[in-house]
């Protein structure tokens, strides 16, 4: 069999257990099969496949038809340009997530520190850190999630601080420019209604935000009106139901407020500056 003849295999299979992207997820498994990239499938297209390469493309199959994501296949996924290692100790970055990004380096262009509260792989503080040669401070509850992030810190020679802590518990006072979150948001009871392979395979710990979805934001601002300097950055991605309930939680410690809409036109993100003399018990 020629790689072609297997690609086109690989994309009849996932398309007949509808799964999305057919034709782009057997591209990606079969390169990862071959550890070549998917440009070298097109240019060798007519070349015989390897026993080994249809093994190991057959198993990466096999997963995916069994409803795990790619990306905890290939163990890797692209955020803002860069590549990320994930595990399933770790959500999988999304495109969504770059809107926050984008806002915090709109916002605090003369920043220094910051810190990425609920980490995971590191993408929003290691990204910062990237772009901006930021100092930067990851936290997470799950040791898991840190050692993944601690493993993208080196891959991008990054150097970082990782603190396993709940949200900004352990974090110094007044002593950052900017804390930016992906916290979890969405409700308990929509679990049920999510694609397997989020259901099923994704860290819950990193999903499912409470009963509305909303319950962690009070905590996570009242620890970043104390752990951010005055006239720092809050920035937290939202849930598409969770603006309303998160706004109204921004009290008179902050100013300067603003939302930033996704493509989708929801509203994903939601900023705010440390007002001087802001509350340090916010709870």
């Amino acid at each position: 069999m020629t790689i072609g003849e297997a690609l086109l295999q690989g994309t009849k299979l996932l398309e007949e257990e509808a799964i999305p992207a057919a034709r782009l997820t057997a591209e990606v498994l079969l390169a990862h099969a071959l550890n070549k990239d998917r440009v070298y499938l097109f240019a060798h297209s007519s070349d015989e496949l390897s026993e080994l390469g249809w093994i190991h493309f057959g198993r990466y199959l096999y997963q995916r038809l069994a409803g795990k994501p790619t990306q905890y296949i290939t163990k890797r996924q692209e955020f803002y340009g860069r590549d990320f290692q994930v595990t399933p100790a770790v959500l999988i970055p999304r495109p969504e997530t770059e809107h926050l990004i984008e806002t915090v380096l709109r916002r605090a262009p003369a920043a220094r520190t910051a810190v990425d509260i609920g980490c995971g792989s590191g993408a929003i503080g290691l990204t910062l850190a990237a772009e901006r040669k930021w100092q930067v401070t990851l936290t997470d509850l799950s040791q898991e999630a840190l050692h993944v992030a601690a493993g993208n810190a080196r891959a991008l020679s990054i150097r970082a601080e990782f603190v396993c802590c709940d949200l900004g518990a352990a974090l110094r006072s007044d002593a950052f420019d900017v804390i930016a979150s992906n916290p979890p948001y969405i409700p308990h009871g929509e679990g049920p209604g999510l694609p397997p392979e989020v259901r099923n395979h994704e860290p819950h710990l990193a999903l499912f935000g409470g009963d509305e979805g909303t319950e962690i934001y009070k905590p996570l601002i009242a620890d970043s009106a104390r752990a951010l300097k005055s006239g720092g950055l809050l920035a937290m991605e939202l849930g598409y139901q969770g603006f309303d309930r998160v706004r109204a939680m921004l009290g008179p410690a902050w100013t300067a407020i603003e939302v930033t809409h996704d493509l989708a036109g929801w509203p994903r993100v939601l900023s705010a500056i440390k007002a001087p003399a802001a509350k340090a018990n916010y709870r």
